[in-house]
């Protein structure tokens, strides 16, 4: 297996704060509240400019005015995939307990994930050089950079210490947040704000993205039979990261501990996943979690509802599950949020958080009937109560960059 680590002792990470932006509107509750329900977000689509392709619906934040929460004189710095993190961190920061300066200083790292970074600006520059024949906007560069969102979170809050975006496909949130984990552990930072951000369901993503021939039509229904695609959605996660000892030093009752992240390349296929990365992504996780796959109680899977990434995502889980691998409630909210490409690890870890906190699976939805090929306990349609003492996050990712959390109960 690649990247095989010890468990770093004596620095427990806990997650002190949540927030989150996505096709459910802003706040990591109304997030859990539309994956435990069952309730779709995903709408007919909303683009600036007409689209004249295919798909016709996306999972797109609703009615968001980034005005009501950003600076008028941070704003114009802002592309969207900015704003939504903002929205979200302030969100995160607060539910720490923290305010904004109280995280400042040297010892708190700040990582956020991104796909692409801020495409609307690519888009919008693109379109006003070609087409208009003027100039892209004069703050496009300081907009568009990946490392804008991560960038403008360490400004806002004062943080001093390591600031950077990861850029891994659609495991870029969950890889932030292990990397936070770690850089804590290990002691070089004392708090982390981490997660992902993306801004995608516009014109020129949709139609590249109807390109891979991997859109849903009508329905996202992951591992089911009869399942067509995807849907693409869009928002933000970002989470507080800082040692169990520190946070009860102050009072705090954090979220969950973070006990868990493993991390590989496939390193064989532009787009096709490969069960050996996956697996071992899984293993490297539960090994630097020190737990058994049995006391994984609940899984939120990657599973986007194409063909391929759910066959080899199922076969994965019962590599390394055994048998358990068929009965443990394993769960896509895709068909809640949509595939919000670099942010769905971060919007799919606040799910997890949530059931692990309340006890629930939450479904997928939009299932038909079993898929022989994914043999797996789904949880079909409605949620389940369930006893969870410790949860699993996958996020499989282009590239075949493969990435996994474990989090449980704070003690």
């Amino acid at each position: 297996m690649a990247f095989s680590r010890a468990r770093a002792e004596g620095r427990r990470v806990v997650i002190s704060g949540m927030g989150a932006v996505c096709a459910s509107g802003v706040g990591a509750q109304k997030l859990w509240e539309a994956a435990r329900d069952g309730v779709a977000q995903i709408r007919p689509l909303k683009t600036e400019r007409p689209y004249d392709g295919r798909i016709k619906i996306a999972a797109q934040v609703p009615d968001f005015n980034p005005a009501d929460y950003i600076e008028p004189n941070v704003l114009p710095f802002c592309d969207p995939f900015t704003q939504f993190c903002i929205v979200a961190a302030d969100e995160a920061v607060a539910q720490a307990g923290f305010g904004r300066k109280d995280v400042a200083g040297p010892r708190t790292a700040v990582i956020i994930g991104s796909g692409i970074g801020g495409m609307t600006t690519i888009e919008d520059g693109i379109y006003r050089y070609y087409v208009e024949g003027t100039r892209p906007e004069m703050l496009s560069v300081p907009k568009l950079i990946p490392s804008a969102a991560p960038a403008t979170l360490g400004m806002r809050y004062s943080c001093l210490g390591p600031t950077f975006a990861i850029g891994s496909a659609c495991s870029s949130a969950t890889q932030s947040i292990g990397l936070g984990m770690q850089m804590i552990r290990q002691g070089l930072v004392d708090k982390a704000i981490v997660g992902g951000a993306e801004a995608c369901v516009i014109n020129a993503t949709i139609r590249a993205w109807e390109g891979l021939r991997v859109l849903s039509p009508n329905l996202c229904r992951p591992f089911s039979k009869g399942r067509n695609g995807m849907s693409l959605g869009e928002g933000a996660a970002v989470f507080v990261l800082e040692t169990e000892e520190a946070a009860r030093a102050r009072g705090h009752a954090p979220l969950c501990e973070l006990v868990g992240y493993g991390t590989t390349s496939d390193a064989k296929d532009p787009v096709r996943p490969d069960l050996e990365g996956a697996s071992n992504a899984i293993a490297l996780a539960l090994e630097d979690a020190g737990i058994t796959p049995q006391e994984i109680h609940y899984v939120n899977a990657h599973g986007t509802a194409t063909h391929a990434n759910d066959i080899t995502e199922a076969e994965a889980i019962l590599r390394i599950f055994g048998d358990y691998g068929r009965v443990v409630p394993v769960s896509s909210t895709k068909p809640i949020h949509g595939h919000a490409l670099g942010a769905s690890g971060g919007l799919e870890l606040a799910i997890t958080i949530h059931a692990l906190r309340e006890q629930i699976a939450p479904p997928t939805i939009n299932f038909l009937e079993p898929d022989p090929k994914c043999p797996l306990d789904v949880v079909p349609n409605a949620a389940r109560k369930h006893k969870i003492d410790a949860a699993m996050s996958n996020s499989f990712a282009f590239g075949g960059i493969n990435a996994v959390l474990i989090v449980r109960h704070a003690s």
